[in-house]
């Protein structure tokens, strides 16, 4: 696999080998050694998946307390995937980054503690794996307003589908300190 690191810290994007013939291809999508190799020394407690129209924006989500680091793909079809730095002592707090997933690339990407995420579904429809370090809990989640002028994000669809929770979230400015995530 090749493991490249994001323009933030803490961001890594996978490529997995892929080995294809005539029958189709296989791929690993997880392997503990291989990726503790690759700096990701984590604890996958839960996975989930979630299908969604073209034009669909879902985030930007985060929770603080009981953080989730997440590995997130596409199954089927292609997104978006948007990352906030919401690490208050980070020289690129408020930055975003953004990569393209898709079934066709393979690519995954992992999101440690620390940044808020959502994705924009660019296919017809998309399948969206997250495996997660940490359990939902709807409690600490959190909403930073996809659209927010401060973040600058480059949407590439200028009015998606998003939930009315989505449309709720905060500017970044707004958001409490105290769910912020701090680096020490």
């Amino acid at each position: 696999m090749n493991v490249v690191p994001g323009q933030i810290n803490g961001l890594v994007v996978i490529e997995p080998k892929i080995f294809g013939d005539a029958r189709g291809f296989f791929m690993e999508t997880w392997n503990r050694r291989k990726y503790e190799e690759a700096g990701i020394n984590v604890a996958f407690v839960q996975d989930n998946i979630s299908v969604s129209r073209r034009g669909a924006l879902r985030g930007l989500h985060f929770q603080n307390p009981n953080p989730q680091g997440k590995l997130v793909s596409v199954l089927q079809g292609e997104v978006l995937d948007v990352v906030v730095d919401i690490r208050r002592a980070s020289s690129t707090f408020g930055k975003y980054e953004a990569v393209q997933l898709s079934s066709e690339n393979k690519r995954q990407f992992y999101i440690p503690p620390g940044f808020a995420h959502g994705f924009l579904v660019l296919s017809e429809t998309a399948m969206f794996h997250y495996k997660c370090t940490d359990f939902y809990s709807p409690k600490d989640e959190m909403t930073v307003l996809w659209n927010d002028p401060a973040l600058r994000i480059q949407w590439p669809i200028p009015d998606p589908i998003i939930s009315e929770k989505d449309a709720k979230g905060l500017l970044l400015k707004a958001v409490p300190r105290e769910r912020l995530f701090d680096l020490s």
